[in-house]
């Protein structure tokens, strides 16, 4: 996996910075299913996404909640941003990150209706889902 960003949706990874410990903490390892899923969220081009149940449905294995529960927890190294709700709303707390991702890879949006989320644009799901094949 390369290292795209050091910070996931909800914000930095914790450094361990302050235990008192002078060794660096050893890192868990990593179940084989997430290895799958951060695997293939490496693969999504930019400007494409997948929703949490693509990857499921493209892996074989599991659901939309056990692909954001290893996007939660070590979604942070991978492109975090193209893994999408199916509705293509941006998730609260990191839309902010997400929206200017999606900006600089020319990713699809769809302008928010005035009164709606904060005027915070839609992904443009129809134009923007990767199917998993190509890129």
């Amino acid at each position: 996996m390369q290292g795209n960003s050091s910070e996931g949706p909800a914000g930095p990874a914790e450094s361990g910075a302050g235990s008192g410990s002078t060794a660096p903490p050893e890192a868990p390892e990593i179940p084989e299913y997430a290895e799958r899923v951060l695997d293939l969220t490496e693969r999504i081009p930019p400007g494409c996404v997948m929703t949490y149940g693509d990857i499921a449905e493209f892996l074989e294995e599991g659901g939309p909640r056990q692909v954001g529960r290893v996007m939660a927890l070590w979604g942070g190294a991978v492109p975090w941003w193209r893994v999408v709700r199916a509705d293509g709303r941006l998730l609260p707390g990191g839309e902010l990150r997400a929206l200017e991702h999606y900006r600089e890879e020319g990713t699809p949006l769809r302008e928010a209706p005035g009164a709606s989320d904060g005027h915070i644009p839609r992904l443009d799901m129809r134009r923007a889902r990767w199917d998993g094949e190509g890129g």
